[in-house]
């Protein structure tokens, strides 16, 4: 088949590529993402495929691959890249998406922000998910250093569609070796599905500034759902209120935990070049340019 148009976006910094495969049977392979995050040009944190819809009333299925090519469950700023380049070809600004998490919500704002209704999110140890039961999952047992002393110690844990360790610190965020200790913790046996992990300051009840190693991804710019894993996390553990900014390397998200359940994240997108992208190999060309 012919490559499929692509555009390179970034969500508050957060590096995604929006792939059409609308019309087309076939998928972005794991060895293409691979390749295409190999080239600095093309280096992302998440591609978001958009398929034809599965599900009647949905406008598309979006299909998201992590940087490593294992698929991703949800990506906050992900989705607001995939609403705004829809606005603009389209001129319509709601959109109702399926993905393997289930059914979201896009739209763009006149003030050029994007806000996803994030769904709702599940607390339960079975569907976060994590290897053994917690009653409670405000606060599990979790550490790393010494056990007497450990660096990061009983986080919050939660489902955004995918698994979330919102780990509470009173110190800056930038103190941590989120990089050493990201990966020990994204694949920990707790976690059977692995886990995105976050460390949160709360500096006031609508203040939150945020840290997060992503599964799959690594340290990132920005990441949608983790901001609002630690939004409900801080909720329900009485540290913030149920809306708040949250502060991410990238800039800042706004997050509501609204009285129906559901986590609506509102934040910007942008558009930096468009090309073409073989999905089987990852070869790919820059529109107006050789690759």
């Amino acid at each position: 088949m012919s490559g499929a148009p692509f555009l390179k976006m970034n969500g508050l910094g957060n590096q995604i590529i929006v792939a059409d495969m609308r019309g087309r049977a076939d998928h972005v392979t794991p060895q293409a993402a691979i390749a295409i995050n190999a080239r600095p040009e093309t280096r992302f944190d998440q591609i978001m495929a958009v398929h034809d819809p599965r599900t009647p009333g949905t406008a598309n299925y979006i299909e998201i691959i992590n940087s490593d090519g294992s698929i991703a469950q949800a990506c906050g700023n992900g989705m607001r890249c995939v609403v705004q380049a829809l606005t603009a070809e389209q001129g319509r600004q709601l959109f109702t998406f399926e993905t393997v998490a289930g059914i979201l919500f896009g739209e763009e704002r006149d003030d050029g922000r994007i806000t996803v209704d994030m769904g709702t999110p599940k607390f339960a140890w079975y569907d976060i998910p994590l290897a053994e039961e917690f009653a409670d999952t405000r606060k599990i047992e979790l550490q790393i250093g010494p056990i007497d002393a450990p660096v990061l110690h009983s986080p919050s844990v939660a489902s955004m569609g995918n698994p979330h360790a919102t780990f509470w610190v009173y110190d800056d965020v930038w103190s941590y070796a989120l990089d050493r200790f990201g990966p020990l913790l994204e694949n920990h046996p707790i976690f059977p599905e692995r886990a995105n992990i976050s460390i949160a300051q709360v500096v006031a009840p609508d203040k939150i500034i945020l840290r997060t190693w992503e599964r799959g991804a690594g340290l990132t710019e920005a990441c949608g759902t983790a901001a609002c894993a630690a939004l409900v996390n801080g909720a329900r553990t009485r540290r913030t209120a149920r809306a708040a900014t949250v502060t991410l390397p990238g800039g800042d998200l706004f997050v509501e935990w609204r009285d129906d359940d559901h986590v609506v994240l509102t934040g910007p997108a942008e558009l930096e070049w468009t090309g073409t992208l073989d999905p089987a190999s990852g070869i790919w060309a820059r529109n107006g340019a050789a690759a």
